[in-house]
Formats: C-alpha cells, sequence, structure tokens
C-alpha cells in the first residue's frame, strides 16, 4: 500500500504546487493592475492626445484633406508613444462634400428653419425646391401611409430621441435618418426632413449617414434642429398647409484610399495572438469630432501605452487599430475584417471605445457561456473603478460588432451616455465637452480590461450559439 501512497501524495503535491503558480500569478496580475490603474487616474495622457487630435486635425470626413491628415497625425503619435509596430492599411472610401443647406418656411408662417445634410445626400436642383409638408410621427408611420398622401411633398418624420444611459433611445429613432429617404421616394416625395437624432435643444443640427436603395430615386434628406422641428410641428397642426423652400449643394466626388492605422504592444509569450482595442479615426466635419470619437482613440492609445510602459509585457501582442470611415458605413472596420480574415483565429478578444467619455459603470461580454463566470471573476478588477459585471450579450462596439460572425469573443465597456446624444454628429462636438477625470477613468478600465485579457488563460471560444 505503500507505492499508491506514495503516488497519491507526488498528486496532490503537484496540484498544490498548480494551484499556488496559478495564484502566484493571479497576484502578480492584480498587482499590475493596480499599477495601471493608479497610473492612468494620474496621467493626462489620453487628455493630451484628445485635445491633439481636435485641434492639430480638427473635423476629419472620411475622404477629406483632413481625414488624410489624421492618418499621418495617428501614425506619427503611435510612433512617438514607442508602440512596438505601427502600420496603416489601405481603404477605399466614397468623397461626399456637405456644401450649404438652407430651408424656409415660404407660407402661412413665412420664417428661417436650421438645417443641415444628412451624410450622402444629393442636392436638390440648382435653384432648390418648394412643396408643401407632410408630418410622420416615425419611419413606420410613412411605411404605412397612402401614396397619393405623399407625393409631391416634402416628408417630415418628428420622431423624438429619448433619453437613456445606455443611449437606447438613438436605436429607435435612427431608423428614420437612415431610411426615411428611400421610404419617402418610395412613394413619390421630393425630399425628406428628420428631426435631429438627438437629446438637446440647441439650435444645431444632428447629421448622420442615410442610405439610398438600388431603384428608388433618390431625394434630397436633411435633419433640422430640435427647435426648429418643434417650430415646424406647432405650424402643422394649426391646420394649413405648410409650404417649405429647400436648397441644398452636396456633392458626391467619386472614391479615394484612406487606412486604418494599427499600432502593436508585442506580446511576451504568445505574440500571434491578439487582443484588440479599436476606436474611430474618421469625424463628421460638423464639430471637431471629439467625444466621437477623439476620446475613444485617446482612451484605447493611452491605455496600451501604459501596458507598453510596464517592466514586463503581457503574454498577447495589445493591439490598437484606429479605424476608417466608421461615420459613413463601418467601411474601415469591413476592410480590417477581409484583410484580417487569415487570422481571426488568433484574435482572443475585442473591444471598442466609441461613445464619448462618460465613465465606464459596466463590463458586457460575448464568450463561450461556459467561461462567463471566470471571465467575470478576471474582470471584477473593474471593481476598483466603479464597474459592474453585466451580461453575456455584448456587440463590441462599432466595427468589433462585425467581429463575433467570424467567431471572435467582444466585450463592451459601457460607458454613461447620459448627455452623449446632446452632441453627437453635431456642431457642439468639441473638446470642452470631455471631462478630463473620467476619461482618466475610461484609460484605466480599458488598461486592466486589455492586460487581464492578454494574461488569461481560459477558453473564451466558441461563442454561445446565436451569438452572430
Amino acid at each position: 500500500m505503500k507505492k499508491p501512497t506514495l503516488l497519491l501524495c507526488a498528486v496532490t503535491l503537484l496540484c498544490n504546487l498548480s494551484l499556488l503558480k496559478v495564484s502566484a500569478t493571479e497576484y502578480t496580475n492584480q498587482e499590475v493592475v493596480s499599477n495601471l490603474q493608479h497610473n492612468a487616474l494620474k496621467s493626462d495622457l489620453a487628455y493630451k492626445i484628445a485635445e491633439s487630435l481636435t485641434v492639430e486635425v480638427g473635423p476629419r470626413l472620411a475622404g477629406s484633406h483632413e481625414n488624410a491628415l489624421a492618418v499621418d497625425w495617428a501614425e506619427a503619435k503611435l510612433k512617438s508613444l514607442g508602440f512596438d509596430k505601427v502600420y496603416r492599411e489601405p481603404v477605399t472610401v466614397p468623397v461626399w462634400q456637405r456644401g450649404e443647406a438652407s430651408a424656409a418656411v415660404i407660407a402661412p408662417y413665412p420664417q428661417k428653419l436650421i438645417i443641415t445634410a444628412l451624410g450622402g445626400s444629393v442636392a436638390t436642383p440648382t435653384q432648390g425646391l418648394q412643396a408643401t409638408v407632410i408630418r410622420f410621427n416615425d419611419l413606420q408611420s410613412l411605411i404605412a401611409a397612402e401614396p397619393s398622401l405623399v407625393a409631391g411633398k416634402i416628408v417630415f418624420i418628428d420622431q423624438k430621441t429619448e433619453r437613456h444611459k445606455n443611449g437606447s433611445g438613438y436605436g429607435k429613432s435612427v431608423g428614420g435618418r437612415a431610411n426615411g429617404a428611400v421610404e419617402a421616394a418610395r412613394k413619390g416625395a421630393v425630399a425628406v426632413l428628420i428631426r435631429s437624432i438627438g437629446t438637446d435643444h440647441d439650435r444645431m443640427a444632428h447629421t448622420g449617414l442615410m442610405h439610398y436603395q438600388d431603384g428608388v430615386p433618390k431625394i434630397p434628406a436633411a435633419a433640422l434642429t430640435n427647435p426648429d422641428a418643434t417650430q415646424l410641428d406647432a405650424m402643422l397642426t394649426r391646420g394649413h398647409e405648410v409650404t417649405l423652400a429647400l436648397k441644398m449643394t452636396p456633392k458626391d466626388l467619386g472614391t479615394t484610399t484612406t487606412y486604418n492605422v494599427i499600432g502593436e504592444v508585442t506580446g511576451s509569450s504568445k505574440p500571434k495572438e491578439i487582443v484588440l482595442l479599436g476606436a474611430h479615426l474618421d469625424s463628421w466635419d460638423e464639430g471637431t469630432g471629439a467625444i466621437d470619437d477623439a476620446a475613444g482613440v485617446a482612451i484605447v492609445t493611452a491605455a496600451a501605452k501604459l501596458i507598453g510602459d510596464q517592466p514586463k509585457r503581457p503574454a498577447r501582442t495589445v493591439r490598437v487599430v484606429l479605424f476608417a470611415a466608421e461615420e459613413i458605413g463601418l467601411i474601415g472596420g469591413k476592410a480590417y475584417a477581409a484583410q484580417h480574415q487569415a487570422e481571426m483565429n488568433d484574435h482572443y478578444i475585442a473591444a471598442e471605445s466609441d461613445f464619448g467619455a462618460g465613465r465606464i459603470y459596466r463590463a458586457d461580454v460575448k464568450v463561450n457561456s461556459a467561461a462567463l463566470s471566470a471571465v467575470q471573476q478576471q474582470l471584477s478588477v473593474l471593481a476598483a473603478q466603479g464597474v459592474t459585471n453585466g451580461d453575456n450579450q455584448a456587440r463590441g462596439g462599432s466595427e468589433v460588432s462585425l467581429l463575433p460572425a467570424y467567431g471572435v469573443p467582444v466585450a463592451s465597456l459601457r460607458q454613461d451616455g447620459e448627455d452623449y446624444f446632446d452632441y453627437h454628429h453635431t456642431p457642439n462636438d468639441t473638446l470642452d465637452k470631455i471631462e478630463p477625470a473620467a476619461l482618466a477613468q475610461n484609460v484605466a478600465v480599458y488598461a486592466s480590461f486589455a492586460y487581464q485579457m492578454a494574461q488569461s488563460i481560459l477558453p473564451l471560444r466558441p461563442l454561445t450559439s446565436g451569438s452572430k
């Protein structure tokens, strides 16, 4: 009986040593994470990055000269911060120029209205157009309307955007912006106006991408400021026909090449495996693109820089991807997925910062359900920054939302977006809307998340059925 006893003792000893090794590793990870959080909270690096991008480049619409400057800026910035590898990858994008946009009530209460063209809109005839207005509460009401009621008119979609911490009101109302022109044109409308997809009360219109469809006439599409939408609604409730004059001069200038800009902090023992941190480099042309998305660029760049400055690198490579042309259809994200399809199995997990600079309060993931509890345990280090564990239904952020289709696990580090849509896609998206302390908290969370995931031994794949 001695040999079995000795064997049992040996196995027990090996198990205990293994547990001690895991415990020691976890202790070391927590020590590093604590250091990362401390350094992030006392650093102004992220704010300086956001300031640099918004001041030295400013608005950077995809395909524009300013966007080309932003690509050069990003490559130089990543190199100056000491990333191990910095490179750019080409992306073909359409070039659209906003031009001018004006609207006025001709009758019965003549006055000017403030509008802006929606991204990708065609122009009005050179002399402009005049037509009566027909109002709809939302896109669904327009779809259900009799074509005879709409033909020859300017459609006005008057759906208000609800204010929510998680930004969910945007999803409820954005359909009118995206698809209003198609549905209005199907019924013979000559133009479409939408109430701005925003929660503000400023007389500043919110732009954003709209779509056309092959086989359906292209009509001009614009957004009214929220006060002007309320004014137009008040006119219509008086029972008289309201006639508008509309003039817009946007242009389609073909296509050009821009770039995704990528920087890497090389992993120490698993350098081919990737923890991806994303943000988008482009912005709309109305403000300076501060909360959308210089803040995200700053957060993920500063987080990776802090990890790279640690005495010992984590096991996996931390890859920062500053995506091109997010605002005009996730074009940079689609290009990245196509160009990196062969290495998708090497992407351990991905997350993207593209919701301003509000404090992060919750961490959702999309991983194999069997690993969820263990992943949440690893992410419990975020509790020091006020972050709780969420669910297993994360999208990951704009471009990163494309990656689960390739089997890539993702995380959504949820920011407080209570006021995000006050400024989103408006001239008011400027640097003063970023709170430095909140930005630093984001960096602390992203750095902690990325380091933990770069060190993790958990199998996160395959994704839970239906995660696509």
